[in-house]
């Protein structure tokens, strides 16, 4: 009812109900990002295009610059470029070989383009050089890369990864999703409830970044 009365006041204030749709659409948009954040970002991914850009024609001018290829692989990492980051890692390995995050992103990589046996190497580089390093993550990348292939294997990951980062919502709904694929459905609604709890537990600070995997459990929990 609410949302049919703003629609009503929209077009009254703009004299069209299209351009009232529109205004409507983008409020929805900006109240789910703030308090939901289901949606996709608009404009992060513009920011992003516009870095790698930046960074590119910085090591057009500086072709040696290590420090700015990590960041540009990192973002190609993030555009789902994994193959074009991939290449630039590999190209700074010596430089690269004693840091935790460069085995991580080059394990990403390889997880990603399917070289599971490859990825599983680096990323337990990584968590060799450094167990905590990007709060755990590496665990959670290999776990979603075995959950199909070896679920024990992916199991066994979120597990390690959830004694790492005792506060991710992210590890019991995966976990959860794992079990199901087994066929365990006890085990899996027990997971997607743990991630509801922990998550009614967290600071309000990071119930916004763990929202969307609590929102997920309870939606699979009622399937």
């Amino acid at each position: 009812m609410s949302k049919i009365l703003l629609f009503i006041g929209l077009t009254w204030l703009f004299g069209s109900p299209l351009v009232a749709i529109i205004v409507l659409l983008v409020i929805i948009y900006v109240l789910e990002r703030r308090f939901i954040g289901l949606s996709p970002s608009l404009v992060k991914p513009l920011r992003r295009r516009n870095s790698i850009s930046k960074w590119k024609r910085h090591l057009h001018l500086s072709p040696h610059d290590v420090s700015a290829k990590s960041e540009l692989a990192r973002l190609l990492i993030e555009n789902g470029k994994y193959a074009q980051a991939r290449e630039i890692l590999l190209g700074i390995e010596t430089q690269m070989e004693h840091s935790a995050e460069y085995w991580s992103d080059l394990g990403t990589c390889d997880l990603a383009l399917g070289h599971l046996e490859n990825g599983e190497r680096e990323m337990k580089l990584a968590l060799a050089i450094s167990p905590r390093v990007k709060y755990g993550q590496p665990y959670l990348r290999l776990a979603e890369s075995y959950s199909k292939s070896d679920p024990v294997k992916a199991i066994a990951y979120l597990q390690q990864f959830k004694e790492v980062n005792s506060s991710s919502c992210e590890a019991y709904y995966r976990l959860g999703l794992v079990y199901a694929g087994l066929g365990k459905s006890e085990d899996a609604a027990l997971a997607f409830k743990e991630c509801r709890q922990l998550y009614r537990s967290l600071p309000k600070y990071m119930k916004r970044h763990e929202r969307k995997w609590a929102l997920r459990s309870f939606v699979r929990s009622r399937s």
